[in-house]
Formats: C-alpha cells, structure tokens, sequence
C-alpha cells in the first residue's frame, strides 16, 4: 500500500511515467468514484449529468496524460447518456449539456497536458543544472586541492633553498602562510571570493579575540582584492605583532570600515602599544601597503603615533 502511494506521489510530480495498465486502472477508478458522486447528486438533483465527471477527467489526464483524459472523458460522455438517475429520457437539452461537457474537457485536458509539458522541461533543466553544479563542485574541489599542493611544493622548494638564510625565509614563510589561508576563505565561498570580517578574524585570531575590535557591515570581497588584502592584513598584523598594539599586554587594534557606493574606507588603528622611537625605512611591507591596491584605483596612507600605527586605505570594490 505505501508503495503504491509513493508511485503516486511521483507519477503527480512527473518524476515517474505511467505503464498503460495502471493509467487505465486510474481513469477506471475515477470514472466509478464520479458515477457515485453523480449517484449521490441525483438524489437531490436528478439533472446532473456530466458535471461529475469533469474532476475525472483532470485527474486522470494529470495522472496518465492526454489519452488518459480524452478516453475518460468519452467514457464519461457516455455514462452521463446511458445511466438514468431519473433524470428522463435523452432529450436535445442533454446532448447540448454533453456538447458543453466535452468542450470544457477539452480544455481541461489542453491545459493539464500544456502544464505536465511545462513541468517536465522545467525538471529536465533542474536536473541538468543539478549535475552541471555538481560536476562544478567537483571541479573546484579539485582545482582546489592542486593549488594547496602546489603551494605546499612552492613553500618545502623555497624552505630548501633557503635554508641557510633563516631571517629571508622568515618573511617569506609567513607571507605565504597568509596566502594560503587567504586561499582557503575563498575556497570555502566558492571559489568567489570571502567576507571581510572573516577574512580580518583569520589574520587576527591568533592574536586573542579580545585584543582587536571590528566595526563594520558585512561585506564580500571578491577574490582578486580578498587575495590583496589578505597580505596588507597580514603585513600589519606581523608590523603590529613586533612592533604595535600586539607587542603590548595592553595594546589594542581596532578596525573599522564603510563603503558609498563601490568605494571602501577601511581604519587601522592601534593604541596602548609600545613608544614608537623611530621609523625605519621604508620595506617590503610598505612598499606591499602602496601597491597592493593599485588594481582596485586605491591609496593607503600610513601615519605613526605615540603608541602605535594608523592606517587608511580606500579603495574600488569591483562589481563582480
């Protein structure tokens, strides 16, 4: 019996096909429930004699198809004709209600077939995208599987060369750490790109999440400028981890950012850390500040106060 009910249910959505037999045993069944109705009927309105079976015939045409619904509704053309619930003898008012009959059937059963027709190109293009998006997953999934290997080959070639150089692979190895988890925020939306916010807690989660506030909506960035500010974030964090609020057991970085239209203007700014006594010159990290958002019509400027670094960037989030 469940059985039966579950083809049903699929047969109703269109995820089954009919056998001929169980669409004629369908439409038989509705043509007897219909009888019994109009039966039921005659008992306070004699008269009735093809309205029953108009329910007939949309259900076995959205069961079993257009042949189902027209056999139906022929059937029932003759059963509202043959049968007499003391409705009198065939008259010119019951073939012209039997000419009615028909007429509305016919577009019940044009507009139930236009509708299963309708449906089914719809589940074919679902199941279509279905498999495209999966086959899609796949594909990223791979592709993303070779990135974080090759990275992995990049980083043990370079530890190798550099093995006699520990102070140049220090500031590489790290820089490429920062890629990395840079790659995976973005493999986790998607391929897309990855949100701000997340991308900010990754750099300075190590840190102490009560060392640093974030202030700011929710924003995606797209991958391209997730990717460049993964490296500015994590050129400040190292400069603030060794020299800023980060290098002080009171020191605190809040970050704050808002957008207008297609523009950011994202705050750095730390407080409470050591003295600032002197600034060096200008390194990879700040040359990395003024360049890395130049693709996106961006400027950083940079400032040092008594206790720790102020940072600026604005820049263009690209629509895509």
């Amino acid at each position: 019996m469940m059985r039966l009910i579950d083809d049903m249910k699929r047969i109703w959505r269109g995820e089954q096909q009919p056998s001929a037999m169980w669409s004629s045993l369908f439409a038989a069944a509705c043509l007897l429930i219909a009888t019994g109705v109009r039966l039921g009927m005659a008992q306070l309105r004699p008269d009735v004699f093809f309205t029953p079976y108009i329910p007939a015939v949309f259900f076995a045409t959205a069961m079993g198809g257009s042949a189902a619904g027209l056999v139906t509704a022929i059937l029932g053309a003759g059963l509202g004709l043959a049968l007499d619930f003391g409705g009198g003898p065939v008259d010119a008012a019951r073939l012209a209600l039997m000419a009615m009959y028909l007429a509305v059937n016919g577009l019940v059963i044009w507009g139930v077939s236009h509708y299963r027709g309708l449906a089914a190109k719809q589940r074919e293009i679902a199941r279509r995208l279905t498999e495209e998006e999966q086959y899609r997953k796949l594909l990223v999934d791979e592709l993303h599987h070779r990135l974080k290997n090759k990275t992995s080959t990049i980083h043990a070639v370079l530890h190798q060369v550099l093995y006699e150089q520990p102070q140049v692979w220090d500031r590489i190895d790290q820089r490429i750490r920062a890629l990395a988890t840079a790659d995976d925020l973005i493999a986790r939306a998607d391929g897309q790109g990855c949100d701000l916010k997340d991308l900010l807690m990754s750099e300075l989660g190590p840190y102490g999440h009560v060392r640093f506030e974030l202030n700011g909506d929710p924003l995606f960035l797209p991958a391209k400028l997730a990717v460049s500010l993964a490296l500015i974030f994590h050129e400040l964090a190292t400069n603030a981890g060794k020299y800023g609020a980060f290098a002080s057991p009171r020191g605190f970085l809040q970050v704050t950012w808002a957008r207008q239209e297609d523009r950011l203007t994202l705050s750095w700014d730390e407080a409470e850390g050591p003295p600032v006594e002197h600034v060096g010159k200008p390194g990879f990290g700040t040359k990395l500040l003024k360049a890395a958002l130049s693709p996106f019509d961006g400027k950083t400027e940079t400032t040092f106060s008594n206790t720790g670094l102020h940072c600026t960037m604005q820049f263009r989030i690209p629509h895509s």
